[in-house]
């Protein structure tokens, strides 16, 4: 049976749009406030009819509201409720945040439809009365969407969002393995020796971004954070792309990204994209039909890949050293390229959930064997 996954189409709206869709933005805040005020007082009710509303109940509440609106339909005020009821369970709170829709402090532009509310017409797309052109139209020809939505980024462009289902193209990697340590000198190393240097693309465009804010440039100053972003998914997606086609397995290291950006390397990490990787290796490796998981990294650094003894540097003073010599076997590291070899040897055994665990070996030490950069090496005997 083949596999099928959910992908998520982007494409850019023209200009001429844009100012209809700004003025929609602002009903749909309304509908959404009301949902939160509504389901807020309904949650802090005193008496025995505090209720936890649901979708359902914010759609029956909001029905025949549409002779107020003269931009979205019922379709987009059902889709508001739903999506604000969901968020809502999801946060586990009894009031979101308001969506806010002018000022210094305006949201987001977002309208949400349903599928049926977003139909072809000729060379365009007809939403609630209004014709919409796209870029790269041709994109959708043959493919049935889902509900998706019209979403604004900082810059103030707006792109249209369509969930489609895809079957996943199953085919066999050249490679069977390869374990990928994350760090901030260089974003990943794979056990083969492969490598994605850090861009640094905050620091590159640092200079631009400081002289566009002391004159006052917003807009300018929000392009060339977008110009950043971009150069930074860019290099991302081309790694896990090679990955993904190279390797039939896929296993990398659970670094942290939350606790160390509460550290002062905070602004490698979050320029690093840890996240993001993982992010497009693993829907990349569910499209390919591939095996990827998130494994323990305790003592990957520290531990020798060939024989298992803990002789590697240690602590913060030893992040300096980057290539070192086993004492028990003598065997030369490159201390990245020999923790992403532990991690593919450590995943054997089991994958870290939380990781806080150990990770034991699946073989012992003296009958370890090595991932050599040309592949697979037959097993040394511990001196």
């Amino acid at each position: 049976m083949p596999l099928s996954f959910t992908r998520t189409l982007r494409l850019k709206v023209r200009a001429e749009a844009y100012a209809w869709l700004n003025a929609a933005v602002i009903e749909v805040n309304e509908v959404f406030n009301y949902c939160n005020e509504t389901t807020y007082k309904a949650a802090t009710r005193t008496d025995i009819k505090q209720k936890w509303m649901s979708g359902f109940d914010l759609c029956y509440l909001t029905a025949g509201a549409t002779k107020y609106f003269g931009r979205i339909g019922a379709d987009t005020v059902q889709s508001i409720c739903v999506h604000y009821a969901q968020k809502r369970q999801a946060a586990r709170r009894a009031k979101l945040r308001w969506r806010v829709s002018r000022g210094a402090r305006r949201s987001l532009g977002w309208v949400p439809f349903k599928a049926a509310s977003l139909k072809r017409k000729g060379a365009c797309l007809r939403f609630a009365g209004k014709c919409v052109r796209v870029f790269e139209r041709e994109r959708l020809d043959g493919i049935k969407w889902q509900a998706g939505c019209f979403a604004q980024d900082a810059v103030g462009d707006w792109w249209l969002c369509l969930p489609v289902n895809m079957q996943a193209e199953q085919n066999i990697a050249p490679q069977e393995a390869v374990g990928i340590d994350l760090g901030l000198k260089d974003i990943a190393v794979s056990s083969d020796g492969e490598r994605l240097q850090a861009g640094r693309w905050t620091e590159r465009y640092a200079q631009k971004l400081a002289s566009a804010q002391r004159r006052g440039h917003q807009r300018q100053a929000k392009r060339i954070h977008r110009k950043a972003a971009r150069c930074r998914a860019d290099a991302l997606h081309n790694f896990s792309r090679r990955i993904v086609d190279q390797y039939q397995s896929i296993i990398v290291g659970d670094v942290s990204s939350l606790k160390l950006v509460k550290t002062c390397m905070a602004r490698s990490v979050l320029d690093s994209g840890w996240g993001m990787l993982k992010g497009f290796l693993e829907y990349k490796s569910q499209q390919a039909a591939r095996s990827f998981e998130v494994t323990n990294e305790r003592n990957t650094s520290v531990t020798c890949s060939a024989c298992g003894a803990l002789t590697g540097p240690r602590g913060v003073n030893g992040l300096i050293v980057r290539s070192w010599i086993c004492g028990g076997c003598g065997e030369s590291h490159d201390r990245d390229v020999n923790a992403a070899r532990n991690i593919l040897i450590g995943s054997r055994s089991r994958t870290s959930m939380r990781g806080n665990e150990s990770s034991p070996w699946l073989i012992p030490p003296s009958s370890a064997y090595r991932v050599r950069e040309a592949g697979i090496e037959s097993v040394r005997a511990a001196a």
